[in-house]
């Protein structure tokens, strides 16, 4: 039986410590102090080594979704298998539900306004103060080094993270951001483009912290060449930035942040911690044991290697397969409801069906 730490972390309010999952690693679900939450706090979820000591911190921004009712839904574990890569790593990592998503309140503060007239500096300032505001409170902790912190967003969060880096906090060194950008309404369809590159622009001005920026060829948000003009621009601006141009990945490349592409995007999260000096442990700390669950029988090497990752995800979650082998699975979600139905979306189309045969950590009948 793994031994289960508890702690209690007096300037966290509503704080809520769950047991870790495994020795390797402490989980705590925490709410970090924000105005504009209804007293609740940001919606926090902490991973950390479980050996003592002081670690960097990673604070892990969310995207936005296209659709305002799927707000509500979202939450901290969704990113959980992916905090995991980085604690792995030696660092404690906080995924951070900012204000207007998930449980941190119902209004959404980082509002860009309307597609006519949208004001993308204005959002990602204000996304950045809610980083900044986690930042601040998790760097009193005994465990975190507040020295050390890099901030790592994805889509509307990467966009935060970078302006973030333009008015930094103490602490932070680096800033790393997947598909970073807002105003995506369709596909290949973003509100006032030129807008957006002159907010990475103005952001470019002041930021001068190491960065890295990874886009892909097949980005359905923030295609390419919409990706090379927001990098010129930051860099006309004086920031500095590695920017990497990645493969097409899946069906839509700006979800490579995710854990299928851990694969992937490990590898350049990797060179660019040794490139600056970042690197916190010489090799891969074990991931946590998996819950005993047989894998369907029908499943290929793909799909039971999909199906380790479901085994460690955490919050609601539901594994849908077909009769030859094809399979679905969420997970991080509110209801066990909402993750029947998005599994079995993954997975059925018009010429195929699906069932659901797990449902968190137990078979379905």
């Amino acid at each position: 039986m793994p031994v289960f730490r508890l702690a209690f972390i007096a300037i966290l309010t509503a704080l809520f410590i769950a047991p870790a999952t495994a020795q390797d690693y402490i989980r705590e679900e925490l709410r970090v102090p924000m105005d504009g939450t209804g007293g609740k706090g940001l919606e926090t979820l902490l991973i950390r080594p479980a050996e003592t000591g002081r670690y960097p911190l990673v604070i892990i921004s969310h995207g936005s979704p296209r659709k305002a009712e799927e707000r509500p839904k979202m939450t901290p574990a969704a990113f959980y298998n992916v905090a995991l890569e980085f604690a792995r790593r030696g660092f404690a990592v906080a995924i951070v539900m900012r204000r207007g998503y998930g449980d941190s309140g119902t209004d959404l503060a980082e509002r860009s306004g309307s597609c006519d007239n949208p004001n993308y500096i204005r959002s990602g300032r204000i996304g950045a103060a809610d980083i900044k505001a986690a930042i601040v409170a998790l760097g009193k902790r005994s465990d975190v080094d507040p020295a050390r912190v890099i901030a790592v967003g994805q889509s509307a969060g990467g966009l935060a993270s970078v302006a973030l880096a333009a008015d930094p906090p103490p602490g932070l060194v680096a800033v790393i951001s997947f598909a970073g950008g807002r105003g995506s309404r369709a596909d290949f369809d973003v509100c006032k483009e030129e807008r957006l590159i002159a907010a990475f622009g103005a952001f470019g001005k002041t930021s001068r912290l190491p960065m890295l920026w990874v886009y892909t060829a097949n980005d359905h948000f923030f295609e390419p060449k919409l990706a090379e003009k927001l990098h010129d621009a930051f860099k006309a601006g004086g920031g500095r930035v590695q920017f990497i141009r990645a493969p097409a990945y899946g069906k839509d490349g700006h979800l490579l942040f995710s854990v299928g592409g851990i694969p992937q995007w490990t590898s350049y999260v990797d060179g660019f911690l040794a490139d600056n000096n970042l690197t916190q442990r010489a090799s891969l700390a074990p991931l946590p044991p998996l819950p005993a669950l047989t894998p369907p029988p029908q499943l290929g090497a793909h799909g039971r290697e999909s199906f380790d990752r479901y085994r460690l995800a955490l919050g609601s979650k539901a594994f849908a397969v077909s009769s030859d082998g094809y399979f679905g699975w969420q997970s991080g979600r509110r209801s066990t409801e909402d993750a029947r139905q998005g599994a079995l979306k993954l997975c059925e189309d018009k010429k195929r069906q699906c069932r659901v045969v797990f449902v968190d950590d137990a078979p379905v009948p």
